[in-house]
């Protein structure tokens, strides 16, 4: 047993003041306002709840800053696409091990507490099955392991290229599964997480390119205990290709053909109509929101406010992991709104801050979004965060969110992961021999590129 005291906390009532927050076996004891430190408690001056990271590919943290060179012809998503596929084919489990436990170091000292890996790199460089055929999600396990971050593992079904069940391509042979396969890839994949605290394991069929609706059926039948993931509605083409197919656009489609509730987390839905988007808030969907990779790769603007409006619960991802940070994605998600609505505070909510409501949504949506609890309250996980703030300002309450967000007033000190503190002082303890091992796996990878 121990505690943790701090001059502010965010507690699900709101701000609460000189907090005393009493952890036992990983989770909070209590939680006691009004009090003072005692003896052997550890201080600090602003703690709040710890923010999931929805959606993440974490092999892609390798290509960060390497696909900003235009080639001759249009440069979009699919000529990034066909980068990324080349790159793919490049790694070894260890690799994967390695660069997955730079990044999962980089989010923790980030500030996200759990993350939900959307993992389709399953097989060996020619496409054929490992002794174990979950013997990369074991390595993404081992890297959770490693660092201490929360884990809610998504294997990804991927079988075709395209709508209508067509044959994947060859660029595409280290992820593609049957139902079979994926089955005993799933069971693999929930016996390597089996040692890490509160993990979930989820399944993630890619997208409907990737997956028929009659397979996303047949998935849900396996044994699995965590969410839904699924990439949709990213890129123009992909509306046109599915009205192509089936006369529907994805998240009609998807919406019209199977059971999506609060169980399921759509990954961008940026091309939406207004009914579309109306539809997917009141079935209880999880809106999974990758603002920097969304920026980056050119996918468009997701109807944030409309969303929220009708009751939509919404969460952010790093996605292609090509920038890691807790209030930069909540900061991209605000200006993506702001010049497509031509306003300031578009997210806001009445009585809270832009800031405010930008984490409150996010932290909420994220741990719906992986199954998981967050708050910092009794009984909940002990997964928070301490701020530090850059200056003596004396910000208070929802300031100090705003502060962080748009006015880089703070950063992370301290984060604690099932009650376990992994970050202090903004370091993780394992940083440098972490990212030791990363920096000569970039040299093997970038020696083959």
């Amino acid at each position: 047993m121990m505690a943790i005291f701090g001059e502010q906390v965010l507690t699900p009532d709101g701000w609460a003041e000189n907090v005393r927050i009493v952890v036992d076996a990983g989770r909070i004891a209590s939680v006691e306002p009004n009090s003072t430190a005692g003896a052997g408690d550890e201080r600090h001056a602003i703690i709040v709840p710890g923010m999931a990271n929805v959606h993440s590919h974490a092999f892609q943290r390798a290509m960060a800053g390497l696909t900003e060179m235009p080639g001759p012809g249009s440069d979009n998503f699919w000529s990034w696409r066909d980068l990324m596929y080349r790159f793919a084919l490049s790694f070894s489990p260890d690799q994967i091990e390695a660069v997955a436990s730079q990044l999962y170091v980089e989010m923790l000292e980030a500030g996200f507490t759990r993350v939900g890996e959307f993992h389709y790199l399953h097989h060996d460089k020619n496409g054929g099955h490992y002794a174990d055929i979950a013997e990369h999600s074991a390595r993404i396990a081992a890297a959770a392991h490693a660092t201490g971050i929360g884990l809610t593992l998504l294997p990804v079904f991927y079988a075709h290229s395209q709508f209508g069940g067509q044959a994947p391509g060859e660029g595409q042979r280290r992820f593609i599964n049957d139902i079979d396969s994926f089955g005993r890839l799933l069971e693999g994949a929930r016996k390597a997480v089996q040692t890490l605290n509160q993990s979930k394991v989820g399944i993630a069929p890619h997208s409907l390119r990737a997956a028929t609706i009659e397979e996303i059926r047949e998935l849900q039948r396996l044994d699995f205990d965590g969410p839904i993931h699924i990439h949709i509605a990213e890129q123009v083409k992909e509306v046109e290709d599915s009205i192509a197919f089936s006369g529907q656009r994805p998240v009609e489609y998807l919406l019209a053909n199977s059971d999506a509730d609060s169980r399921w987390c759509f990954i961008h839905a940026t091309h939406m109509t207004d009914a579309e988007t109306i539809g997917m808030a009141k079935r209880g969907v999880v809106a999974g929101l990758c603002p920097i990779t969304e920026a980056n790769l050119g996918d468009g603007f997701f109807q944030a406010p409309l969303f929220l409006e009708h009751g939509g619960a919404i969460s952010v991802g790093s996605d292609s992991n090509v920038q890691i940070g807790v209030s930069d994605e909540l900061r991209q998600l605000e200006y993506s709104q702001r010049p497509l609505h031509r306003a300031r505070n578009v997210i806001a909510t009445h009585g809270r801050s832009t800031g405010r409501t930008l984490f409150d949504e996010a932290a909420t949506g994220g741990a719906k979004a992986l199954s998981h609890e967050s708050g910092i309250t009794a009984g909940k996980p002990a997964d928070f965060v301490s701020l530090k703030p850059v200056f003596d300002a004396g910000y208070k309450a929802d300031q100090v969110l705003d502060n962080w967000i748009f006015g880089e007033g703070m950063s992370v000190d301290g984060v604690w992961v099932h009650g376990r503190k992994l970050v202090s002082e903004g370091r993780h303890p394992a940083r440098e021999r972490i990212g030791e091992r990363f920096g000569g796996v970039m040299k093997a990878l970038l020696s083959q590129h």
